[in-house]
């Protein structure tokens, strides 16, 4: 078993995420070298299976990370090498499955690869390099942002379905032993060892999850063009983000036309345009720092390119400091038993959120997203009365529930 991941002293991870074709890769890549430039061990990690990490940096990457100037080391993640490397145990069940169903060999090996797999030993990845204490940064190069989402909400929702529905598995699978063994198929009920990799691969993303949400060790960022499509695809990801608990700490906002654009007949509705998106994106984005960069005629390839990228990105700031985020839950006494949850979802559309009370659990919709909060110990023996979505805020109102919080009884008065 590898040892769980866990982050060394002082480790920053930046995550840079984005629409495709933004220039996520590119500010992740300039980020990395403006660090390394500076004497920060850096470590620029793609797990984007695009490859386009090595096609910026002009250097073929491997799964094994290698060194690209001094003081920066470079990847491409391989997700398939590291499943079969690490989860033989599960790989080996499902073949012995699929082989008793008479399905060809070639057929059954490449079925062993679960569905999710790819975003499961990614963050795992990540956990093992972070944990490693090979690096002072590890820049991130994600996926398009539809793929960082379900990379970011796997391990809790993992973690939920193995609270609630996997011990009933693991007990009808030991109940279905005995019967299998009598049809003469053994290998039909999972063996422990199969639990046991699955029990070990959840608590490894779940300490990999508190990695990527805190705001002292992570810093997301989200990267941009200011055009009304990506925008709008930006809004719903700084929602989105908010609501499975990872604050976006900055926006890059790429391409920016510079103003001569607007010297020329043809250029000016461009600029224009631009300008109208640039106004809407501050405007929107209010209180988050904004970072902005020139359109250049030559995409920027290579390190020296990138590095003077990331000079202009940076100029003389740190690229790997952190920046406060507000917490995503607050509880609030507004009153003699009477309390107020604040669920931070900054730009979300009211008429998009939808909230439910499942037990001691909140169950939190926007749009196709969801989560389902814990709620705090205070609230779950409580009921509630009203809620309104309101200032990028989820307020909801609760007061104490009789049948759980009863009241003490009042002293007869004195005759």
């Amino acid at each position: 078993m590898r040892p769980a991941p866990g982050l060394a002293a002082g480790t920053r991870l930046l995550l840079f995420t984005g629409k495709g074709g933004v220039g996520k890769t590119t500010t992740a890549a300039a980020t990395a070298l403006q660090l390394a430039e500076r004497g920060v061990k850096t470590l620029v990690l793609s797990t984007d299976a695009a490859h386009s990490l090595g096609d910026a940096l002009e250097r073929p990457l491997t799964d094994q990370p290698l060194s690209v100037v001094p003081g920066l080391d470079a990847a491409q993640l391989n997700t398939r090498h590291r499943w079969e490397a690490a989860w033989t145990e599960v790989a080996d069940y499902l073949r012995q499955l699929l082989l008793q169903g008479e399905l060809d060999p070639i057929a059954a090996e490449e079925l062993t690869v679960l569905p999710g797999i790819e975003e499961v030993l990614a963050l795992l990845a990540v956990g093992e390099l972070a944990g490693s204490g090979r690096w002072d940064v590890i820049v991130l190069d994600c996926a398009p942002t539809a793929e960082t989402l379900r990379l970011l909400a796997l391990p809790e929702a993992l973690g939920w379905y193995l609270d609630r529905v996997f011990p009933v598995h693991r007990k009808l699978a030991r109940g279905l032993r005995p019967m299998s063994s009598l049809l003469g198929r053994d290998g039909l009920a999972p063996p422990d060892a199969v639990f046991d990799a699955v029990v070990r691969m959840a608590t490894e993303l779940a300490e990999v999850r508190a990695l990527l949400a805190d705001p002292a060790t992570t810093s997301i960022r989200l990267v941009l063009t200011p055009q009304a499509v990506v925008a709008a695809e930006a809004r719903r990801t700084l929602t989105a983000l908010a609501l499975h608990g990872y604050p976006v700490a900055e926006l890059i906002v790429n391409r920016v036309l510079p103003a001569a654009a607007s010297d020329s007949q043809w250029g000016r509705p461009f600029w224009q345009a631009q300008q109208e998106q640039l106004a809407a994106i501050t405007a929107d984005f209010a209180g988050l720092p904004i970072r902005r960069l020139s359109h250049r005629a030559v995409e920027p390839v290579g390190p020296a390119d990138l590095l003077t990228l990331g000079g202009e990105l940076y100029a003389e700031e740190d690229p790997a400091a952190a920046t406060a985020t507000e917490p995503l839950l607050q509880v609030l006494t507004t009153g003699e038993e009477q309390f107020q949850l604040l669920v931070r979802l900054p730009l979300a559309d009211r008429r998009q959120v939808s909230a439910a009370r499942s037990g001691d659990e909140l169950v939190l919709t926007v749009g196709e997203h969801r989560r389902v909060l814990t709620l705090p110990s205070v609230l779950r023996r409580c009921r509630v009365v009203a809620g309104e979505v309101a200032d990028g805020l989820v307020r909801l109102e609760f007061e104490p529930d009789p049948a759980l919080w009863p009241r003490p009884a009042r002293p007869e008065p004195a005759s």
